[in-house]
Parts: C-alpha cells; sequence; structure tokens
C-alpha cells in the first residue's frame, strides 16, 4: 500500500512543474525579405536592458516577451516583438 500512495505523487508532481519556454535561437533581429514590421532599424537596442525601450519612440504594435511571459500565436506581420532574456537583456527582434 505504501508503495501505491508513492507512486501516485509523481504524476501529480509532474503536473505541477512549470516548462521552461524556449530561448530565442536563429537571427536576433528580421532579415531583409522578412521584415515587415521594420525590425532591423531597432538592431542596436540588442543587448540592452529592457528598459532601453522607454526611451524610444515605437509608432507601431509592440509586444514585449519575457521569459515567463505567455504569448498568443496569432501571426501580425506589422507586430513588432522584442524578446528579453532571463537577464532582462532585449535578445531578440522579430515580426509577427
Amino acid at each position: 500500500m505504501k508503495h501505491t500512495r508513492f507512486l501516485l505523487i509523481f504524476p501529480l508532481l509532474a503536473a505541477c512543474a512549470q516548462a521552461t519556454p524556449p530561448q530565442p535561437s536563429g537571427p536576433t533581429v528580421p532579415d531583409a525579405a522578412s521584415d515587415t514590421c521594420g525590425g532591423a532599424a531597432y538592431g542596436y537596442l540588442i543587448g540592452q536592458k529592457a528598459n532601453a525601450l522607454e526611451r524610444v519612440l515605437i509608432m507601431r504594435q509592440v509586444r514585449i516577451i519575457h521569459p515567463d511571459t505567455m504569448v498568443t500565436m496569432d501571426h501580425r506581420p506589422a507586430r513588432l516583438n522584442f524578446t528579453i532574456n532571463a537577464d532582462g537583456l532585449i535578445a531578440r527582434i522579430s515580426c509577427g
């Protein structure tokens, strides 16, 4: 009986575990062919702290994605995405 209770705990623990979001891979700014949001113009922000975005006037839809932020899967080519890494630095700029 003790072994059965022990085995029942593992599925419960697995259900509580939080998945780690994947780190950005690939280019850090959109290439010219896929730059539908004008993200390449903000490439100088890569590697700066996320609060650097407060000093930049961006007149378009912007989404800031932190490591624990849930995002929708809708694709909006004109939307500018800034991906922030665990250190609080801007790691990637993408469209969508």
